[in-house]
Order: C-alpha cells, then sequence, then structure tokens
C-alpha cells in the first residue's frame, strides 16, 4: 500500500523525514463545479442534459496543465483542495460511474504530484446541486425523492441563476439575481426537502424507500461509492494526502420545530436574522406542495438592524414542486403535524458523526493513511456548534473562514491599520484552532477556504487594466490578503486559498464560471508581456517554512519592511534541513540572510537550513 508523502501526527502534519509541514495551497479550481465545455452559469441552461454531461476539462484539458500547475508552484504553494463533485462521477444515474472522467481526474492528480505538490480530494457542493442554484448532487438526486427540479423557478422554492437572470442584458449584474444570492438557497425548500432526507430520512420518513432502502442510505449510499470510485483511481498517488468529508453541506431542517421562523436571535439561532422572507419548515413543505404562503419579511429597520419590515407571499401560483404521481413523503410520514418531527435528529451528534465515520471508512479501505478533512455546515462555528465528540483518526479540522463583509460589500477599507485588520482575523481564525485541540486531543486546522472577490469597488481594477494600467490595481486586494496571511502565520494554521479557476474572465457575468462569483488569484484575462495572470501577487506570493527541522516555534513576515523571521526548535535527529520558500516578487532586489543555531544556503527559490544541533535555530531575511 502506498503510503502518503505527508501524514497526520497530532496536530502536526509531518513529511517522511519526520520534518513539519506547513501546508499553504490553494482550490483547484472554481469551475469545477460546472461542466466542460459550456457548463458555466454564464450561459443559460434547462438542465435537461444532466445525464450526459461531461467534466472532463475541469480544472482544464491535460494538455494545459503543466503550465498551470507550475505557475501554482512558483508562487509557492505545495498544496492543492482539488475539487470535483458528485455529478461529475455519477451523472448518468446511480451506480453508473463516468469511466472517461475518472481517467481524466487521476491524470490531473498525477500531474500534480509531478509538480511536487500534495492534494486532498474535495467533493464539493453548494446548496445541493445545479439544478437548485449550486453544484454538487448529479439531478436524478431530485427524481429518486420525487422532486422535478424544472418547477423550482416557478413554485419560488429555489432561485437558480439560469431561471432568473436575463441573458439578453448586456450589462453583467443585476437586480433580479444579486450577487452571493446562491447562498439563500439553503433556506429554501428544494435545499431543506433534500438536506433533511440526506440526513434523517431514517427518521423522519421511515417508511420513504428506494429498492428496499431507506432514502437517507440511499442518497448517502451513493455518494459514498462516487467517492470510492475515485479512491481507487488515487489509492496509489503517494501525493494523496486525503480527502474532504463534504463541501460545506446544508442542515435542511433538521433540529428546527416545524412551525419556527426565524424573526430574531434566539437560542436556535443567535445570529440576526438573514433579509429575505423568513420560511418555517412547515411554510416550505408548503410550498413544495403547491400551496402559497404568506411569510414575514426581514429587511432593515430605522436602526439598520434585521428586522420584520413587511410580507411576501411566495409561490402565489401554487405550483407543486412534487413531480406528477409523486407526493410528499413527509406528509406521508406525518411530519405536518408533528412540531417536532425535525428536532428528533441532532445534526451534530446524529448526523455528522455517522458521516465522518462512514466517509473514513470508505477511504480508508482503499489507503489506510489518508487524513480525513471534516467539514461541517457553513455556519457551524458561527453559532457555536462544535465537532462530534467521536471522530475518525487522523481528523483534520478543514473548516472554512471569510471576511464576511468584504465578501459580501466587494469593499475593503484599506486605510485601516493593517495591525487592526490583522489582529480582527486573528481572533476569528483563533476558534477554529482552539477547537482543533479538543479534537482527537490535538489535530492540524487547515483553513479549506478563505479569500476575495476580485471584483471589488464594482470592478474598478480590471476597468484600469483595460486602461492600460498595472501599478497599484491591486493594492487593496494585496493589503486585505496580506492580512489574512499575517494571521495565519501567527496562528500557524494550514491553509488553501479559494481560489484558482483557469478559466476565469474579467467579465462579471463571468467571473469563476459559477453565479458571478470572481475569487480567482489567476485569470486569463491578466496573461500578457512579463505578467503571468496573476491578481495581486503580493498579497499571497510570500516567504513561509514549507518544512521546518523540528517544532515551528514562531513564522513572521512584514511585507512592508521586507522582513521575515522564522524560529524552530531544532531536531538534529531528523535527516532533512528547513526548507523556506523565498518570494521573489518580495525581494525584487534580493535579500539579506543571517542564521542561528544552523547552517543555510540558499538554491533557486528557497533557503535550506540546517541544524548544527539540538535547541532554538533562526533565520531572518531582510529585503535589500
Amino acid at each position: 500500500m502506498t503510503q502518503p508523502d505527508i501524514r497526520v501526527s497530532g496536530p502536526y502534519f509531518l513529511d517522511r523525514h519526520g520534518r513539519q509541514m506547513t501546508l499553504r495551497g490553494v482550490n483547484l479550481g472554481g469551475d469545477c463545479k460546472v461542466p466542460w465545455p459550456g457548463g458555466g452559469t454564464e450561459n443559460p441552461s434547462d438542465f435537461s442534459d444532466h445525464r450526459t454531461v461531461s467534466f472532463i476539462g475541469r480544472p482544464f484539458p491535460l494538455d494545459e496543465a503543466d503550465a498551470h500547475l507550475a505557475r501554482i508552484k512558483g508562487w509557492g504553494f505545495n498544496t492543492l483542495r482539488l475539487l470535483t463533485v458528485w455529478e461529475a462521477v455519477e451523472h448518468a444515474g446511480p451506480g453508473q460511474y463516468d469511466e472517461a472522467y475518472l481517467d481524466y481526474f487521476a491524470a490531473v492528480v498525477r500531474k500534480a504530484g509531478e509538480h511536487g505538490l500534495a492534494v486532498f480530494i474535495d467533493f464539493h457542493q453548494d446548496v445541493w446541486a445545479r439544478m437548485s442554484g449550486g453544484d454538487g448532487a448529479p439531478g436524478w438526486t431530485f427524481e429518486a425523492v420525487g422532486l422535478d427540479f424544472g418547477r423550482f423557478h416557478a413554485s419560488e422554492t429555489a432561485i437558480v441563476m439560469q431561471n432568473a437572470y436575463d441573458y439578453g442584458d448586456p450589462t453583467g449584474r443585476q437586480a433580479s439575481y444579486p450577487t452571493m444570492v446562491w447562498s439563500s438557497n439553503y433556506r429554501l425548500p428544494a435545499n431543506g426537502a433534500m438536506w433533511s432526507l440526506f440526513w434523517g430520512g431514517r427518521t423522519f420518513t421511515p417508511e420513504f424507500e428506494i429498492d428496499g432502502v431507506n432514502i437517507q442510505d440511499h442518497l448517502q449510499g451513493c455518494y459514498l461509492g462516487a467517492m470510492d470510485a475515485v479512491a481507487e483511481r488515487v489509492a496509489g498517488l503517494s501525493n494523496v494526502i486525503g480527502f474532504d468529508s463534504l463541501n460545506e453541506p446544508g442542515t435542511g431542517w433538521v433540529g428546527l420545530p416545524l412551525t419556527r421562523r426565524h424573526l430574531e436571535r434566539d437560542a436556535i439561532n443567535p445570529l440576526p436574522p438573514p433579509q429575505g422572507p423568513a420560511l418555517s419548515p412547515l411554510d416550505g413543505l408548503k410550498m413544495l406542495s403547491g400551496q402559497s404562503v404568506t411569510v414575514p419579511l426581514i429587511g432593515r429597520g430605522e436602526d439598520g438592524k434585521a428586522a420584520v419590515v413587511g410580507e411576501r407571499t411566495l409561490n402565489a401560483k401554487g405550483v407543486r414542486a412534487w413531480a406528477d404521481g409523486r407526493d410528499c413523503p413527509f406528509q406521508a410520514a406525518g411530519v405536518w403535524e408533528n412540531e417536532e418531527a425535525f428536532q428528533a435528529v441532532d445534526i451534530t451528534e446524529d448526523a455528522y458523526a455517522p458521516f465522518f465515520a462512514k466517509v473514513a471508512a470508505t477511504l480508508r479501505a482503499r489507503n489506510p493513511g489518508w487524513a480525513l478533512f471534516a467539514e461541517m455546515d457553513p455556519y457551524a462555528s458561527i453559532v457555536g456548534r462544535t465537532f462530534p465528540k467521536a471522530l475518525p483518526e487522523n481528523t483534520v479540522n478543514a473548516s472554512h473562514w471569510y471576511d464576511s463583509r468584504l465578501l459580501h460589500s466587494k469593499d475593503y477599507d484599506a486605510s485601516t491599520d493593517p495591525a487592526v485588520t490583522s489582529a480582527r482575523y486573528v481572533r476569528q481564525m483563533n476558534h477554529f484552532r482552539q477547537e482543533s485541540t479538543e479534537m482527537n486531543g490535538g489535530a492540524p486546522t487547515l483553513i479549506g477556504e478563505f479569500g476575495i472577490p476580485y471584483d471589488l469597488d464594482h470592478a474598478e481594477a480590471y476597468q484600469a487594466w483595460d486602461r492600460g494600467e498595472r501599478d497599484g490595481i491591486w493594492a487593496k486586494h494585496e493589503a486585505a490578503l496580506s492580512a489574512m496571511y499575517d494571521a495565519l502565520d501567527q496562528l500557524q494554521i494550514h491553509s488553501t486559498q479559494w481560489n484558482y479557476t483557469a478559466s476565469n474572465g474579467n467579465d462579471l457575468r463571468i467571473g469563476d464560471r459559477w453565479n458571478q462569483e470572481d475569487l480567482s488569484i489567476y485569470s486569463a484575462d491578466q496573461v500578457e508581456q512579463g505578467k503571468d495572470g496573476a491578481r495581486a501577487l503580493a498579497g499571497f506570493c510570500r516567504p513561509y517554512a514549507q518544512a521546518v527541522q523540528g517544532r515551528l516555534v514562531e513564522v513572521k513576515f512584514d511585507r512592508a519592511t521586507g522582513e521575515f523571521r522564522l524560529t524552530w526548535d531544532a531536531d538534529p535527529s531528523i535527516a532533512q534541513p528547513t526548507e523556506v520558500y523565498v518570494a521573489a516578487v518580495q525581494f525584487p532586489r534580493g535579500f539579506e540572510l543571517e542564521a542561528s543555531g544552523c547552517e543555510a544556503k540558499i538554491e533557486g527559490n528557497k533557503v535550506f537550513a540546517t541544524a548544527s544541533g539540538a535547541g532554538r535555530a533562526e533565520l531572518v531575511l531582510r529585503r535589500k
């Protein structure tokens, strides 16, 4: 059995020599959520071809792989969170795997290894599937439970760009489909039904079966089967270090009282209610069954805080989202009359805990050395929910973090003292590191996603680029990213930035080819003489210790002064030296090197430092 090049050991990632590793990477890539070619949300679709689509070519055609992977490696990244989706593997139907895609995907992983990039594989999803406004699950999963996704728009049970967007309007952004509106689908009925069945079908709908198997076990079993098909193909590749459990899973109606509407902070959800219609689970069930509902509308009160500002009637046309001849399984199970029905399942201990165990068992049947990069829903940490008490061994806390105000407002106040911003980020990210200390007695923390939108200030940088400007157009982006990496360094947290999209475009309708998001650190529109497609390179390309001959004590980089300082407790019994990546963009005229407790040498874009003996060692790089 092939052992991974990097393994989990308590709170550390270690390489084969026992060196402490820092995993610093990027998600590859944002367009892996959609089929190739032409599957991006910038193109209209009714999803009628969902059983015959292909994802071969995502993240890029194989003949382009070397150029992209060399660029990523050259920027100093050593890790990829490599995306795939359930739909890519099993779009044709349950148990029908796309063998050509599996061959292609394994070839991409193999190529990454040739470039010295470690890989953990992310089975990605957002709001269940493309047909419900996101990506992930195959279209036949809706058919399996009895939903007709062709009726989601008319019944207002999901917001889908391909239905809500006017493709004849050349302006890019539209009020009918605001940016980031896709995430509101987590609160809408199509998602509510699918996630509730995925996590709690045995409890909520015990008699709902497919071929003698409860719907929960059917859906989870198919998902795990698709994951196993990928795992089988890459089990012999040593650069694969593990798999994500499932990207940002939804919770559906699990844990909610049947008639609860989120109108204010409460014990169930201490967050302010989100703007828009406030739906209870029963409201959602009625909408799916063709009933109109009138519900409170959340907006901004006079004090600027969330408040009820009126009412809205949804599914006014009375469109039924269940397919002809299919009844609501929740109604058949008596859920409609049971206020506490959805509270019979605890999302953490009854749903996530057994799911993590199943994922780990599936993966480790192929390679026992793989780590489980565990994720809960995107709101778990915000509302104070923690990981399950019992976790598989070698589990990594792979939670996500974003500056939510920056993400939604697309504005960054660069006038704020960078130290103040970094300190705020440290306070927020430290929550994850502290939580990791309680996981299996200590687990690594890897922020699986963080990043910034590049269309800040109404895409001012793109407009400046088109005017021929090059200097300073990414200043805000660089400042924001720098503050984030300062926090990651201080907390010694691993990370994979969101994201690198090979097909990204500056057009506001295109972006990362998915729901008008535009967070790619690369765009072909930025490729020209002397420019390799990077956006805000100085913000994310910076020195760091990739491997430490011992245990890391402190790492700090001051982008303003150009000083990098690394301190570690050296262990000369480890045969290989400390390796520091040196980012040329931060040292345009070179650097001065000071070494204490070690002997250092420069080779290419790295500094190698070999311990003189046991004890404290230090490297300092200063910009000339």
